[in-house]
């Protein structure tokens, strides 16, 4: 998988020339790290979306809001959901069809929408031929229900995960985490919205309904019969897609919206901005931020998330705003096409967050590329390569630790950890950043750099594990794991 991007990676990791030189920027109104792609060459800007052979009109397509999932059956206390995981052709280019990988014959996935404090039962039903899984990124789940990365779903085998919903109302998506296949299966379509709902938030009178829309960015490559081009550099992967669609429309009511945004590209960066206008970010991975944030532009690393409110009632009808990647160019447009009354606000207070407990143990934590015994390139946490028959730290139940992560690569990684929301300290001993004052579960280090993060083991016990979560690093061996004991 990937031969050509492998042998660059182990270029990065001997130390050698072929990468192109890092560079580090910071975001002119927040002064937050911006990585440099991968550490090769930045992706080209063009007047079309251009592939390998497929040209597509930028904003000709209008962008879905991925379908809700409707539970089969209801109780007092729990929702129940059945999906099929199956391979199925779709449509994103125009006049082609795309061979992929789907939860229930859709692309993106179906958004499931649970509330905090009530049960979800989810069964997948694999139809494909290669084994796979269901993690609840942001999840806090039972060990056994955390989509672990060898407990996989056969062909023709079927698997239920209980989520019990326990935690604050967030913006969490699920995914494939079958180890070794995570990056081509989510690169390929495994993907979706896992949206919780808090009635606490109703009194705040944020956005909601068709105004609260939940919004996928990534990246492609893409064959010229239609059919994704998954080998080579990620950063040759020039084609930005939102919902599914190839740099799509969408239509809005001169009025306030609240976009959750969602990085599920499997090894980018994205720096968004609006055509200056501002974005009020009130959310970040675990759910609300103490006090909104006025802000231009926004940074996402994969698997990381923010929920934005834009007021579009500031502009009028038939203006065309542009949601747009300081690098690659336009993600998406928005397109002001009439007028709307709006009850919603943002208050200057959305919640109050329990300062944690003290930690009583610190640990160290390193991400870098070596290679195994062939010269093959391997990722490793603390110079080893991930081994389901290893524990490398194991936490005691309620205990609050700090975690130094720290980048040994010359180029970028991320840090992902399962089970918790951590708070985030400090950056590379930086003061951490206004949206760190919320919690998160997946956090970019750029290249050199470090991290200081916080974080508290209850719930549940038993092995959880955490990685880069630029995917094909974590499908060379970039993970380890931890195990709760009472």
């Amino acid at each position: 998988m990937k031969r050509r991007h492998f042998l660059t990676i182990g270029g990065a990791a001997a130390g050698s020339a072929v990468l192109l030189p890092l560079t580090r920027a910071v975001l002119a109104d927040a002064q937050e790290p911006v990585p440099h792609p991968h550490g090769h060459a930045t992706p080209k800007a063009g007047t079309s979306l251009a592939t390998a052979g497929v040209r597509a009109e930028r904003f000709e397509a209008t962008m879905p809001v991925p379908p809700v999932l409707r539970p089969v059956s209801s109780t007092s206390d729990t929702d129940v959901y059945r999906q099929d995981i199956t391979a199925a052709d779709v449509g994103i280019l125009p006049g082609l069809t795309t061979p992929a990988l789907t939860y229930g014959g859709s692309f993106v996935g179906p958004t499931i929408r649970a509330t905090s404090g009530r049960r979800v039962l989810v069964t997948y039903r694999n139809t494909t031929t290669e084994p796979v899984n269901v993690h609840l990124h942001g999840g806090h789940v039972a060990a056994q229900h955390d989509g672990y990365p060898m407990d996989v779903i056969q062909p023709g085998g079927t698997r239920t995960y209980e989520y019990l919903n326990q935690q604050p109302g967030a913006t969490l998506w699920y995914h494939d985490h079958s180890h070794h296949l995570e990056a081509a299966h989510v690169y390929h379509g495994l993907a979706g919205f896992y949206l919780i709902d808090d009635p606490r938030e109703q009194t705040l009178r944020l956005p909601d309904g068709q105004y609260d829309v939940p919004i996928m960015l990534r990246d492609a490559l893409f064959e010229s019969t239609g059919e994704l081009f998954g080998d080579g550099d990620p950063a040759e992967r020039t084609t930005f897609l939102a919902n599914g669609k190839p740099v799509p429309h969408f239509q809005v009511a001169a009025r306030k919206y609240r976009f959750r945004l969602l990085n599920a590209a499997n090894e980018r960066n994205f720096r968004l901005g609006l055509d200056g206008a501002e974005l009020v970010q009130i959310s970040t991975d675990g759910g609300l931020l103490p006090a909104p944030l006025h802000r231009t532009e926004l940074v996402l690393s994969s698997g990381e998330r923010a929920d934005v409110v834009v007021d579009f009632s500031r502009y009028p009808v038939g203006t065309q705003l542009v949601l747009a990647d300081a690098t690659g160019g336009p993600v998406l447009r928005f397109d002001v096409v009439r007028t709307a009354a709006d009850t919603s606000r943002v208050p200057d207070r959305l919640r109050v967050l329990p300062a944690l407990p003290p930690a009583t143990v610190t640990r160290e934590v390193t991400l870098g590329f070596g290679a195994d015994e062939t010269g093959y390139p391997q990722g490793r946490v603390n110079d080893r390569p991930f081994d389901p028959d290893r524990v490398d730290f194991q936490v005691r139940y309620g205990a609050t630790e700090i975690w130094h992560v720290v980048n040994t690569d010359p180029i970028d990684h991320n840090f992902h950890l399962h089970m918790t929301q951590f708070r985030v300290l400090d950056r590379g001993g930086d003061p951490a950043l206004p949206q760190d004052a919320g919690r998160k579960d997946t956090i970019i280090v750029p290249a050199g750099r470090s991290v200081r993060v916080q974080a508290t083991f209850t719930g549940f016990l038993g092995k959880y594990v955490y990685h880069c979560h630029f995917l094909e690093h974590s499908s060379l061996g970039m993970m380890a794991q931890l195990e709760i004991v009472p």
